[in-house]
């Protein structure tokens, strides 16, 4: 394989990677694009048999002439025909991969290519982007015209396989607009959807590559030509740690975003946009492919019937369009709401030409709104399914912008948090939606969805999300027309939408000062039942690593608790042992779905020995509690599969029994497995709560998630001569914070400074 050397591209367009063999030029941009096609072509010719009856016919990137930096050569050996066409083919592709090219390639005549095309869509479109490269040119261009002709004869019959296979790409890849890792191909709105809107707009059924789509498909090329680049290899996937190298290859600056975020940042947003306009003019294409399809247009008097939706509103063809009667009066400054409503709610599309009028001629919203456009506003949170697509056509009209000044800043914005799966506008959407499957548990539906929708409003601004975002979150909801005490319900959501996880997941849920604490801050079951949804919706619209069936039950039971005492003014009594712990000979061993208990003799060390064997059977603690009652240690633990696959229960069973008896066997075993498996990442940090606990302080660990670092924190702990009574673990990505509840009183500084250094050493 050839080797590949650096050199500085004629065009200053940076760094070069140039193929000593083939001589294919790098860079960024259609020049290079163009350059790289040019000497491409030249050898290829040069390796080509003259013989007549054959032609090199390039297709893909090449046929297109966008070949990027590292691209794959697809090619089509065209013959007539002629003899002995497999050794000719083999003294062709065997230079092109000892040259060190990927190759995609086939051998065909026309007749068999077309006929390959009729029975494999991916085919056909492939073939329009044929082009003649070496070789006879009659036979590539009757290849070229013949493909393209029967393509504009079969394209409506055929597009429906096409949609379902891209729909299929696009539930494996997702959605490039709102991804924080998107693949710049394959996603829906990626490089590959601009080829299905080119073999749409050949076979005449829209104008689908307006200016717009061509700028965007323009960006999308420079981005991956200078990933590939960046990485040195073919890849699409812009990956986080990719960004600003790639942002700085594109002379992409920070300061072309207002200088609010990173160079990475501002290219991830820019992609966004690109892939937003593709995906918009798909849409449209599909639905004009639709309506040819159907043959909607051939009613009586060739004009397709229309049908009342909405005030306003009406269906036309497949899509929302608006009353005659809105069109002639002066428009209400709660219309386009209205459309957008009816959109989200009937799940029909807002015709193009609709959102053009609206964009231009429907009034700016007074503050505070009208009830029409407030109600508007709520149906359209509400809506549930319906909700994300009607929002972004709306977005991309600018209709959002100005409903909401504040969208601006949010459009595209980064989270740099590995739980998250979208952008942060796509978020607070997502969590409307998932909000309206909580609608029926509160009794304010409107706040929730409101409060969801707002609930991250000031990220990307200094300081702590919540905090910022809550006067920011009251200052919308005024301005959208609640009462003044609503607009503070709105802002307290916002201010304490995390206060449920982080408690339940980190704070020992049977402590009285835990529950009377949340409770204080609440204040009401109302709000209460609106952070519960919220909570819930938050996590739906997060991604998958967000929430999990413990957790759900955590924030439950802490729920459960607080409400009994906002109804009562009591906080529950802490529950008693399982009777099974405090009797019978010891040891004591329950194993359950997702719980482990254990009774020993009571000594020191052994939370950090029931944490230490449960690693060794891959368990992760969630919780851990322990306690003394008539001499007897207690320790239970809610647990679950580290890599999804539980553990043997007799084996588990076994080892527990001969730990907490004493057996050092088993001591030396875990010990040595546990320690082997260390997080990496930022240091560790220790946080102290003085006032959190009725009973113990409470030392909190923010370090990498590793195996078995509950057992050696336990260890280091118990070696330092601190009790722990209770320990919470939650993990945020790679990154856990694990609160440990130490018996006793605030120890002093000299203490202090011991117990944490023991700590951070056993991480």
């Amino acid at each position: 394989m050839t080797s590949l050397t650096t050199t500085t591209g004629p065009t200053g367009d940076g760094p070069l990677v140039v193929n000593e063999v083939v001589g294919v030029p790098g860079g960024i941009g259609a020049v290079a694009r163009a350059a790289r096609a040019d000497a491409l072509d030249a050898w290829l010719r040069g390796l080509f048999p003259a013989r007549a009856g054959i032609a090199l016919v390039a297709v893909g990137g090449l046929g297109r002439r966008q070949c990027a930096p590292y691209g794959d050569l697809d090619l089509v050996l065209l013959h007539a025909g002629v003899p002995g066409i497999d050794e000719l083919a083999a003294s062709l592709w065997y230079p092109i991969w000892d040259a060190g090219l990927r190759l995609d390639h086939s051998v065909r005549t026309v007749p068999e290519a077309l006929s390959v095309a009729q029975d494999d869509v991916k085919v056909a479109l492939g073939l329009l982007d044929a082009r003649h490269v070496a070789g006879d040119p009659d036979l590539a261009d009757q290849l070229a015209r013949t493909a393209a002709d029967h393509w504009r004869r079969t394209a409506v019959r055929q597009l429906p396989g096409l949609r379902e296979i891209t729909a299929a790409r696009w539930e494996t890849h997702g959605e490039l607009a709102f991804l924080l890792e998107g693949d710049l191909k394959e996603a829906a709105g990626g490089l590959r959807d601009v080829g299905i809107l080119r073999a749409i707009a050949t076979a005449g059924v829209t104008d689908a590559l307006r200016p717009a789509v061509h700028a965007a498909h323009r960006r999308l090329l420079d981005t991956r030509d200078a990933l590939h680049q960046q990485v040195g290899r073919r890849v699409d996937r812009l990956v986080a740690q990719e960004r600003d190298g790639v942002a700085a290859l594109l002379g992409l600056r920070a300061a072309d975003a207002g200088g609010v975020i990173g160079d990475g940042d501002a290219l991830l947003r820019r992609v966004a946009g690109d892939a937003r306009t593709v995906s918009h003019a798909l849409d449209d294409a599909w639905r004009a492919a639709d309506r040819l399809r159907a043959g909607r247009h051939r009613t009586t008097g060739g004009r397709p019937p229309r049908r009342p939706v909405a005030r306003d509103v009406v269906e036309q063809d497949g899509e929302l369009v608006l009353a005659r009667a809105a069109i002639g009066a002066r428009p209400d400054p709660s219309l386009s709401l209205r459309v957008a409503a009816a959109a989200a709610t009937t799940r029909l599309p807002i015709a193009r030409a609709t959102c053009e009028w609206l964009a231009a001629y429907c009034p700016p919203l007074p503050a505070p709104w009208p009830p029409a456009a407030r109600a508007a506003f709520v149906t359209l949170l509400g809506a549930g399914p319906g909700l994300v697509p009607a929002w972004e056509t709306c977005d991309r009209y600018g209709l959002v912008d100005g409903w909401l000044p504040e969208w601006t800043r949010l459009r595209s914005l980064p989270q740099h948090n590995p739980v998250h799966r979208f952008t942060l506008d796509r978020h607070l959407v997502q969590a409307a939606y998932e909000a309206s499957r909580h609608t029926r548990d509160v009794d304010r539906p409107d706040l929730l969805l409101l409060g969801a929708f707002l609930h991250d409003v000031g990220k990307g601004l200094p300081g702590d999300h919540s905090t910022v975002g809550a006067p920011l979150a009251e200052a919308v909801a005024t301005r959208i027309g609640l009462p003044e005490d609503e607009a503070a319900l709105i802002a307290r959501l916002v201010r304490l939408h995390l206060l449920l996880p982080d408690v339940a997941t980190r704070r020992d849920l049977s402590d009285p000062k835990t529950v009377a604490g949340v409770a204080e801050r609440v204040g009401d079951t109302t709000t209460l039942d609106l952070l519960h949804g919220l909570v819930r919706a938050d996590a739906a619209a997060t991604g998958p690593a967000a929430w999990s069936d413990w957790k759900g039950r955590l924030v439950a039971e802490l729920v459960a608790r607080v409400r009994t005492a906002l109804d009562t003014g009591v906080v529950p009594a802490p529950p008693a042992p399982d009777p099974a712990l405090v009797a019978g000979p010891l040891p004591v061993v329950h194993l359950g779905e997702d719980r482990v208990s254990v009774a020993a003799a009571d000594r020191r060390g052994l939370l950090a020995t029931v944490a230490g064997c449960l690693a060794l059977h891959r368990l992760e603690v969630i919780s851990a509690d322990a306690a003394t009652v008539d001499n007897r240690a207690l320790v239970q633990c809610r647990v679950q599969p580290r890599y999804g696959l539980a553990p043997d229960p007799i084996a588990l069973r076994a080892d527990l029994r001969r730990a907490v008896g004493g057996d050092v066997s088993v001591t030396q075993r875990l010990r040595g497995r546990a320690l082997a498996a260390r997080g990496q990442g930022a240091a560790p940090r220790v946080v102290w709560h003085r006032e959190a606990a009725t009973d113990a302080v409470l030392l909190e660990l923010r370090a990498a998630d590793a195996a078995g670092l509950l057992y050696r924190v336990a260890c280091a702990l118990d070696e330092a001569g601190a009790q722990v009574r209770a320990a919470r673990i939650s993990t945020l990505g790679g990154d856990v914070v694990d609160a440990f509840y130490l018996v006793g009183g605030w120890p002093p500084d000299a203490d202090r400074a011991r117990i944490e250094a023991a700590v951070l050493a056993a991480v």
